[in-house]
């Protein structure tokens, strides 16, 4: 820092200025105007290439440069290929950038006017901000936006990119495929950059996350040599670096299907909004025509257009798994919509004992896992069920109290932790007492309880109390319970947290 920056906070002003100069998708008629200037401007004119050095960023900018300008060609030692650089590709380009930024520093202490040339937009994915990390706190600077590929992408499409309440993404394609496969999967819309070499296994995640038919390919949009068509039908031989692909806006997308085009996705939402939602169930919701289920937790999925919503009472499963299985017979999409995970106590059962009607067989049917409330009650209190556990739920709605009572008694002399679901309503107020008093029976009154109500959700509560001081009237139908085993432990750490765990190892006779 010099001495005038001490002073004022800025950087010196008697040294010359950095700009990084974005340049726009590669016509040069979409340089913007402010970049026109500021090339005219500059003293020198800075563009980084491989190693045949052609410098597309160059080719952008050719008819502005003059003779006079000082040119700096920043030549990559490596691209895709090996090296013997100690530090493998990443140091052999941290090393590069360093010497880079360095010669244009040299420059900038001579007064002089340095402008980085950037395709697209110089934050963007792009070289320009190896230059800004290392030289924009000594010497004054100045950002250049740019239009992205992005952008020119959508614009050459000539479909909408995100929408509304749209999630845009956007993915290098350099993930682990199984990661693109997640994120693919759980957008609305979304590009992919830095294909190329990359794009066997970007295809390949397009076609697992199921976003396949939607997928357009764009190459050198706006350049010489542009190509736009369907992904699925793009021959990997043929992809260059200089290409994306494309999810466009799913809002006035969904197709007409025909009636066996249908299909019933059973989700589960987790215990309660989005952040217990998995990439895969995000994606069954988003590509779903119809979202059929219990009220309260369709109002956990966002309003999507396009979509029709149907929802109903939480007492009416058969007649809900009915009415979703009769709409994928017409060629719909429909996500049957579940708390928690859909096949613990919950909808999943309800849509396969319909489906296997015969008049339901030929409709294909999926199930999505979700988190558990058990698992969900469980986290927040520790790790209760870090050893064998049982769920039971206690509505005697679907089957008798006296075979309820004989399963809590087979799992409590087995010694097992259990997880009780369902344990009260408003027109359930007994089986939580009847419950308590059978277990003390098999277990000792210190024995843990974790009481966790709406977890996740805005009135959240997970707390720990005895056996023996189980109160009914503090359990409704939001609560779970996870009663431990002989061996599970509580107590409170140094901050206070209070914890419950159940040791991995049970002890030997």
């Amino acid at each position: 820092m010099t001495v005038s920056e001490q002073q004022t906070g800025r950087p010196d002003e008697r040294t010359g200025r950095l700009y990084g100069v974005g340049l726009g998708p590669g016509d040069p008629n979409l340089m913007t105007l402010r970049a026109v200037e500021v090339i005219a401007e500059a003293d020198v004119v800075a563009y980084h290439s491989a190693r045949h050095g052609r410098s597309i960023a160059r080719s952008i900018a050719a008819k502005h440069l003059r003779a006079d300008h000082i040119e700096e060609a920043l030549v990559y030692p490596v691209t895709t290929e090996t090296t013997d650089h100690p530090g493998g590709y990443r140091g052999a380009m941290e090393d590069f950038y360093t010497e880079a930024a360095a010669r244009l520093a040299v420059h900038l202490d001579a007064g002089r006017t340095v402008a980085v040339l950037a395709e697209g937009d110089p934050m963007f994915y792009g070289s320009y901000m190896h230059m800004h990390k290392r030289l924009a706190d000594r010497y004054p600077t100045e950002v250049i936006p740019g239009v992205t590929s992005v952008s020119a992408a959508a614009a050459r499409l000539g479909t909408p990119l995100a929408e509304g309440e749209e999630v845009l993404t956007i993915l290098p394609g350099t993930l682990p495929e199984e990661e693109l496969t997640a994120r693919l999967a759980a957008t609305d819309a979304a590009v992919v950059m830095k294909l190329g070499r990359t794009f066997p296994a970007v295809r390949r995640a397009f076609e697992a996350s199921g976003r396949l038919p939607e997928a357009r390919y764009v190459e050198r949009a706006t350049m010489a040599g542009e190509r736009l068509g369907e992904l699925a039908d793009t021959d990997a031989g043929s992809v260059p670096y200089f290409a994306v692909a494309v999810l466009p806006s799913r809002i006035d997308a969904r197709p007409e299907r025909a009636p066996g085009d249908g299909e019933v996705t059973v989700v589960g939402t987790g215990p309660a909004g989005p952040l217990w939602l998995t990439p895969e169930t995000r994606g069954a919701l988003a590509a779903a025509d119809d979202l059929v289920g219990y009220t309260t937790y369709l109002d956990r999925v966002p309003v999507r257009p396009g979509q029709t919503r149907h929802g109903s009472d939480n007492k009416v499963e058969s007649e809900r798994a009915e009415f979703a299985l009769d709409l994928a017979r017409r060629g719909r999409r429909v996500a049957v919509v579940s708390g928690g995970d859909p096949g613990v106590f919950a909808m999943a059962t309800a849509v396969l004992e319909v489906a296997s009607q015969e008049e339901y067989a030929d409709v294909p049917v999926r199930v999505l896992p979700g988190v558990t409330a058990a698992n969900a009650a469980a986290a927040r209190a520790g790790a209760p069920l870090g050893h064998d556990y049982a769920t039971i739920s206690l509505s005697d709605r679907l089957k008798p109290w006296e075979v309820i009572a004989e399963r809590l008694r087979a799992a409590a002399s087995a010694d097992l932790v259990l997880a009780l679901y369902n344990p009260g309503s408003r027109s359930r107020t007994w089986q939580v007492g009847k419950a308590r008093d059978l277990l003390l029976e098999h277990r000792s009154p210190d024995t843990p309880v974790v009481l966790g109500r709406d977890v996740g959700g805005p009135s959240e509560s997970v707390r720990t109390v005895r056996l023996a001081d189980l109160d009914p009237a503090e359990v409704d139908m939001r609560t779970i319970l996870i009663v431990g085993s002989s061996q599970t432990r509580w107590g409170r750490r140094g901050d206070g947290t209070q914890i419950v765990w159940t040791p991995r190892r049970y002890p030997e006779d």
